[in-house]
């Protein structure tokens, strides 16, 4: 069936097929939830009087590899988008190429920094047909899902925030003029935070702002820029994320609800980002890098009105009773909540050291200075993503190690395979024992999460990004290891020589143990008391790292990820364990703090 008019604004409100349209939005992102629970979370988004699902989509998951693309299981945007129709709810999508979200690298694919001359974010040319390429094979999937064709989709945003970036002025053309002429028809928006307004915009598409708190001057300048439209607050800011380190990160509920509630009274329309926010997934997250770097977590609850698990909180109450009123149509009941269960804690009963899984990578690749992740020879050509490197070089005395800026974001160092030290972004400067002939100095190196956002996004390339000087003379001759832990790795540790855990097993390393769930598994959360630093295997699947500074102390595990019987447990650590892993039927984000 095909529609005349799609969304359109007036001077003072959108209509949507000729009548008028109030967007009350709420984002969800289906990279962020199980598969499983996607049916789920968005009926229980349409029983609180949401009419319009928001979602942003990843670059970086859909095409890992310059040629490879991902669009089935878990990235079948199609189907999510589909659901949302068969649901009853409208969608606005917004396909970046670049849409922060809190993502490593904003959600653009690592390999983009092959290329020593890339400017991301702008119309040079090595981007655009990164972007081009993207979009041919993207772009056709959503066209037949747009309004007047008959799908859900009523809007699409050009890129995101482009105003707090604007290196290159020609760049939000050839993103609106990439969607078009590739099919996209319905109404385009663009959308910034207050202050990058001005130069966010693009001609054909209605700006909207971002905010948390509604200052009438931030209204005053998007409807002084835009007199003549319906304004729209593009992410309304229910919660906020949380960085290693810091305290979990609250928004008060009649905070928020006042606050929708005078948007609601003003005519405007609103989308609540997150509505739920869900979990960043394996090595997903982000990072900050002002004032100093800092790695964001992986839970992405994000204090939103449903929890990281799908759970009522009382800002969903108070969000449905205030839509209830303003709504004249009937709403559906709320669905059930799933059981949450404490299982048995699984015993870690077997132990692989770090080195001797590293027959098990890819690699080991021979090269006279330091590699950064991106520039390796993985994964076809197309460079380390995610996860460790491991650089290898002899050393013939001991003396001060210096890393300078070079060590992204954290080495442990080991001297013939004993620890020596760290190397943070901060510490410099590390002795090295003296000892006799030749020895082997390992540098293993995490990506802790690429930047999200701000200006130098083109400058974070990750591993060893230069010299490391030994008596300030630059170390040589490395053996590199890619360790990206992707479920490959992790199924092809089963053949790994395994040992019974010793009494004094040696870190980093491997512990494997079972958890038995029976009949139909049910979500729980996974809690590492009396470990250190590391990262959660369940079944293969990464579930994200843990690290004891906090604020996150439970990783939320859902049932869909489990089999009835016998489950595998991994984890990985950098430095101390306990040897039991235990599962509580209720999450700890940490210690809560109101956002300021």
């Amino acid at each position: 069936m095909s529609r005349k008019v799609g969304l359109s604004a007036n001077s003072s409100q959108f209509t949507l097929e000729g009548e008028p349209f109030r967007i009350v939005g709420g984002s969800i992102h289906y990279f962020r939830v199980p598969r499983a629970y996607w049916r789920d979370r968005l009926m229980k988004m349409k029983a609180c009087g949401i009419n319009t699902l928001t979602t942003y989509v990843p670059w970086s998951l859909h095409q890992p590899e310059r040629g490879v693309f991902n669009f089935h299981t878990q990235l079948d945007l199609v189907a999510y988008i589909n659901l949302a129709a068969e649901l009853g709810l409208w969608v606005i999508l917004r396909p970046g190429p670049y849409i922060s979200s809190e993502l490593d690298l904003g959600g653009l694919p690592s390999w983009l920094l092959r290329d020593g001359g890339m400017r991301l974010r702008t119309t040079y040319p090595g981007f655009t047909l990164a972007v081009n390429t993207f979009f041919d094979k993207f772009i056709p999937k959503v066209v037949p899902l747009q309004f007047k064709k008959g799908g859900p989709i009523i809007a699409v945003q050009v890129d995101n925030e482009y105003g707090s970036f604007a290196k290159d002025e020609g760049y939000m053309l050839f993103i609106k003029e990439a969607l078009q002429s590739r099919g996209i028809s319905e109404l385009l928006f663009t959308s910034d935070n207050h202050n990058a307004l001005k130069s966010g915009g693009v001609d054909g598409a209605i700006r909207s702002v971002k905010l948390q708190k509604l200052n009438q001057r931030d209204i005053q300048d998007l409807n002084s820029l835009q007199p003549n439209s319906p304004t729209m607050v593009m992410d309304y800011w229910t919660g906020w994320y949380d960085v290693w380190g810091d305290l979990h990160h609250v928004l008060p509920p009649e905070d928020m609800v006042s606050t929708v509630r005078e948007m609601l009274r003003r005519g405007m329309s609103v989308n609540l980002y997150m509505f739920h926010g869900g979990s960043s997934f394996g090595f997903m997250s982000g990072a900050l890098a002002d004032p100093s770097y800092k790695a964001l977590v992986p839970s992405y609850d994000y204090d939103a009105p449903l929890s990281e698990a799908g759970e009522y909180t009382l800002k969903y109450h108070l969000l449905r009773d205030l839509l209830c009123r303003f709504n004249s149509e009937s709403f559906l009941d709320m669905p059930a909540l799933h059981y949450r269960e404490a299982y048995e804690p699984a015993i870690m009963y077997q132990h692989l050291s770090l080195w001797d899984a590293l027959s098990f990578t890819e690699g080991p690749f021979k090269s006279s200075k330091p590699v950064s992740m991106e520039n390796l020879p993985v994964n076809n050509k197309n460079g380390q993503s995610y996860g460790y490197t491991l650089y290898e070089t002899t050393i013939t005395s001991g003396g001060l190690l210096k890393s300078g800026d070079n060590v992204r974001d954290r080495a442990l160092v080991f001297v013939d395979r004993s620890y020596i030290g760290l190397f943070k972004r901060q510490s410099l400067e590390l002795a090295v024992p003296d000892g006799k002939g030749q020895r082997t100095l390992s540098l293993l190196v995490e990506n802790c999460g690429r930047v999200h956002k701000g200006r130098d996004l083109d400058k974070q390339h990750k591993g060893l990004v230069g010299d490391i000087l030994l008596n300030n003379i630059p170390l040589q001759d490395f053996t590199i290891y890619s360790l990206d832990m992707k479920p490959s790795f992790i199924d092809s540790l089963y053949q790994a020589p395994w040992k019974t855990l010793p009494e004094a097993p040696s870190f980093p390393g491997f512990f494997l143990g079972r958890l038995f769930a029976y009949g139909y598994p049910s979500d729980t959360f996974v809690k590492l008391p009396g470990w250190g630093k590391g990262v959660v295997f369940i079944n293969g699947l990464n579930l994200g790292r843990f690290w004891s500074i906090g604020p996150q102390q439970t990783l939320y595990l859902p049932g869909p990820f489990l089999n009835s019987g016998i489950n595998q447990v991994i984890v990985f650590e950098e430095e101390e364990g306990d040897y039991k892993v235990h599962f509580e039927d209720t999450p700890d984000l940490g210690m809560a703090a109101d956002i300021q």
